[in-house]
């Protein structure tokens, strides 16, 4: 986790660290699976890689006001709290999705972030309804 103070005001930026978990466990499970059927071990190897990727490029920064999404510097995508609606985290003991609905649209991250900070992040700017 790295954190900016913004010089307009005094709240945070939080950035959440990768977290390789999920890829890793996609990856390692594939080479068993590689022996019994080499296709379907290859398929969820090269998903476990894709999230690999993604887990090193994309950030997910928590703003006073937004949740922003940047791929290395880039902006891509910015979730006003205001327009939340829900969110949630499944699986607890190794959290592996990340669901928000906003007024109009539904999203699900796989979780590629400290899922930990995430929570922390999420109670304190956008409490569950």
């Amino acid at each position: 986790m790295t954190s900016a103070t913004s010089s307009s005001s005094s709240t945070q930026t939080i950035e959440l660290a990768p977290s390789y978990a999920i890829p890793l466990v996609l990856v390692v499970g594939s080479i068993p699976i590689v022996l019994l059927q080499i296709w379907v071990g290859l398929l969820i190897s090269l998903f476990g890689l894709f999230l690999m990727i993604q887990a090193v490029t994309i950030r997910l920064q928590f703003t006073e006001t937004a949740l922003d999404i940047y791929r290395s510097q880039t902006l891509i995508r910015r979730f006003p709290y205001k327009d939340w609606s829900n969110w949630r985290i499944f699986w607890s003991s190794f959290p592996i999705l990340f669901y928000f609905k906003e007024v109009n649209s539904i999203h699900f991250l796989p979780i590629l972030f400290d899922s930990k900070q995430l929570k922390l992040c999420l109670e304190e700017r956008c409490p569950q309804i």
